[in-house]
């Protein structure tokens, strides 16, 4: 993990409020996600930054150190970032968009509508891990549009002229090992899984990984997380046989890796679509709306396993 400029936020916003929940409303995060930032963070720069008691959270002289200077750089960051995203805007005849996503199959379907609609435009994108930071970049207008996800009973918190539509909602998978004894299974039982090695994302904002273990605890099972990994290195865990995992049912069979359903589909995962109300791209919302929607569906097609799910199945998504 690298410091970022939102964790420089979550700390003064802290200091400010005096407390962890009250700093969790004020930036519409959840209790638990923001103590487990403050842990990372603290971890990161070699030290406790507050002490909490019952009564609230007040800085240590460590601390009181690393605010000092977050609050001498946090404006000079926020008067470049707005003067520069202004001057490019208004400078550059050719306009630019800037788009986020997590891991998901409707990024390039969004590019190539988006070429199709401003052929003459420059369009950036990037990853993040989280859903979180990609909402809080399209409310302060870092970012034009955002692929976004999340899951039942952990939904992402509204944010202020941000708009949130959802895709589509599909059931998550398991990633076993080719060679694996339950990879012959057309649909594997939760139970059959209690006992595996698991490879799985950091805890992150998103609380995905929080949702996947409770999932597992309500059914009287636990989820053990030997491999703390995501991505290429994740998916190597896999394929070499030192763990299984869990993934979005549109994810594209590797050689070496089989996906199959959980029986009964007790986990799920939803895709958004956001942009900013007041954004250069919010005309067209629903036109990518439509996109989006394709692109899921082209992804779903490209995969066997979802596509003989999809034959078996009407998806009914759980609420809480």
């Amino acid at each position: 993990m690298e410091l970022e400029i939102r964790h420089l936020r979550i700390l003064c916003t802290i200091a400010e409020t005096g407390s962890l929940s009250r700093a969790a409303a004020a930036l519409r995060l959840t209790q638990p996600g923001i103590s487990a930032q403050l842990r990372r963070i603290e971890t990161l720069l070699g030290g406790p930054l507050f002490d909490r008691t019952s009564s609230g959270a007040m800085p240590t002289a460590f601390g009181e150190v690393v605010l000092a200077r977050a609050r001498a750089v946090l404006p000079t960051i926020d008067d470049l970032l707005g003067s520069s995203t202004s001057a490019a805007r208004f400078a550059d005849p050719v306009p630019l968009f800037r788009l986020g996503s997590v891991n998901a199959p409707l990024l390039g379907g969004l590019i190539t509508a988006l070429k199709a609609h401003h052929p003459r435009a420059r369009i950036a994108a990037r990853e993040q891990g989280s859903s979180v930071p990609l909402a809080e970049e399209l409310a302060n207008g870092r970012l034009d549009l955002a692929v976004v996800g999340d899951s039942p009973g952990y939904e992402l918190a509204p944010r202020p002229g941000v708009t949130l539509h959802p895709i589509a909602t599909e059931p998550v998978f398991v990633a076993l090992p080719a060679g694996h004894r339950l990879a012959a299974l057309g649909e594997v039982p939760l139970d059959e899984l209690a006992d595996e090695d698991w490879a799985s994302p950091p805890p992150d904002d998103d609380r995905t990984r929080e949702y996947w273990s409770t999932t597992f605890l309500a059914l009287g099972r636990r989820m053990r997380t030997v491999h703390e990994a995501q991505g290429r290195l994740l998916l190597e865990l896999v394929r070499s046989g030192h763990a299984v995992s869990l993934c979005q049912a549109t994810f594209e069979q590797l050689p070496g890796i089989a996906v199959r359903p959980i029986t009964g589909n007790p986990l799920w995962y939803r895709h958004l679509l956001g942009w900013h109300r007041s954004g250069p791209l919010a005309q067209l919302g629903s036109t990518l709306v439509e996109h989006a929607t394709e692109a899921h569906r082209a992804a779903a097609t490209r995969s066997p396993t979802y596509r003989q799910w999809l034959r078996r199945h009407r998806p009914e998504p759980p609420t809480r």
